[in-house]
């Protein structure tokens, strides 16, 4: 735990000028204001006032007057900053004028999740695997739609184009403490990605914003554009964010069982349960945009139903080889990075958690190549598809008591209505399919 004065012992130290607040609106896009030395025990003492004004139609707000108590465990420096001058950042809650936490403040919405989890003994942790895409710019800099390479799963340079800057990202990651597991070439054409190793969950939706940031940082210097939209090519896989979770108690990985043939305990298969019933009630928080949904289509490994198994590996769930206790995991693939990660990972462990409290019970598991089966067989074996639109996961996340218990009423109808404005405006917009197809022939 650091203390208000390990950090002003690291800016003077370290040269540190500048130190950026950060916090996230309820979309996931990081926002900061960028503070100097001299500002730094003001900020400390949670007494930065940010004008919330600015942020309309991104954070519900009680009143315009905002404050950000920074998180003091999040302090870091960047490495690819200057080494004079230096640039270190501080996560941030926000709360009100009243001295209350935000109500849509997103961070705070994953808080109250670990505090439900925390008062049975549980510790929640999450290891991501996070794919996105790199192109290349113009003259200008500006993207292009050009993937960065021609390369597929597990190639090396010369075909992957982004090795070294993928390189980069890593060694800059790991000097700011993220435990890289591996990186590679994904399936796609300029696709790559990152897995980190599992921590607790608020330190890895933080790691996670983070992320983002550095890839789009280091992409830029290295003469291209990272994206994380979920699916840019028509005929190409698209990218995932799947979530290896884990839940923990008294140190131990209450998720393993020896005697289990796929060694997941009774806990494990109510969490799992859990997730299951929820998926759709949440896919507006884990695939939040309309791009999301067309990343669902069979033939580009991505799930389209909602079934687990520990052999098919194209599912919704996957239980991997559990071959270490302490990192037996349900790994749950539906996610996209698009997604704001404070809520996907809260909405995950609410859900979880609602399935061990309640006792739901789970679905047998599919255990063969689930797109050979017929209709009524997918029928008999209860087997749903996953929301084939964002409009259809608005719809659903409207009648569901799961989204309001999770946000809360006023959060839950700002973010729907901001999503359904987001649909409203790309079903009135005609795209070049359709004048490709519809202009000589009408």
């Amino acid at each position: 735990m650091l203390t208000k004065q390990d950090i002003i012992e690291r800016v003077e130290t370290e040269d540190v000028k500048f130190i950026r607040l950060q916090f996230t609106d309820m979309t996931g896009q990081m926002r900061n204001l960028a503070i100097t030395v001299p500002k730094l025990m003001q900020a400390l003492d949670n007494k930065v006032l940010i004008d919330g004004s600015m942020l309309k139609g991104v954070l519900c707000m009680e009143d315009c007057d905002l404050y950000l108590h920074p998180d003091l465990d999040t302090f870091a420096i960047f490495p690819w900053r200057p080494h004079s001058g230096r640039v270190a950042r501080l996560i941030c809650d926000i709360y009100t004028s009243d001295g209350k936490p935000l109500i849509c403040d997103p961070r705070m919405v994953l808080k109250r999740e670990i505090a439900r989890a925390e008062k049975i003994g549980y510790t929640f942790n999450v290891g991501p695997e996070c794919e996105f895409f790199l192109f290349n710019t113009d003259d200008e800099g500006k993207p292009t739609t050009v993937p960065g390479d021609e390369a597929s799963g597990f190639d090396l340079a010369p075909l992957d184009n982004g090795e070294n800057c993928r390189r980069d990202i890593c060694l800059n990651l790991e000097e700011m403490g993220y435990t890289v597991e591996y990186s590679q070439h994904e399936m796609g054409r300029g696709q790559h990605e990152i897995v980190f190793h599992h921590e607790n969950a608020l330190e890895t939706a933080d790691k996670l914003i983070t992320f983002k940031n550095v890839v789009k940082t280091l992409a830029k210097r290295n003469g291209l554009h990272a994206t994380f939209m979920p699916k840019p090519f028509t005929d190409d896989c698209g990218s995932g964010m799947h979530l290896k979770l884990l839940m923990f108690k008294d140190g131990k990985n209450i998720f393993y069982s020896e005697s289990d043939p796929k060694h997941l305990s009774e806990i494990a298969y109510k969490f799992l349960a859990g997730l299951l019933k929820y998926t759709a009630d949440m896919s507006c928080l884990t695939n939040p945009i309309v791009n999301s949904y067309k990343r669902f289509t069979p033939g580009f490994d991505a799930p389209c139903y909602i079934s687990w198994s520990s052999q098919n590996s194209s599912l919704l769930v996957k239980i991997p080889p559990q071959p270490y206790p302490e990192d037996a995991c349900i790994e749950f693939r539906s996610p996209d990075p698009s997604a704001n990660p404070y809520l996907a990972i809260a909405a995950c462990l609410k859900a979880g958690l609602d399935g061990i409290e309640k006792d739901i019970q789970l679905p047998p598991s599919v255990d063969v190549n689930i797109h050979e089966l017929s209709n009524r067989e997918k029928e008999v074996l209860g087997i749903k598809n996953l929301p084939i639109s964002l409009n259809e996961a608005i719809r659903i996340a409207r009648g569901s008591d799961f989204i309001t218990e999770l946000l809360g009423r006023q959060f839950k109808d700002v973010y729907l209505n901001t999503k359904a404005e987001e649909y409203r405006l790309y079903g009135r917009t005609v795209t070049q399919w359709e004048v490709d197809n519809y202009l000589i022939k009408y």
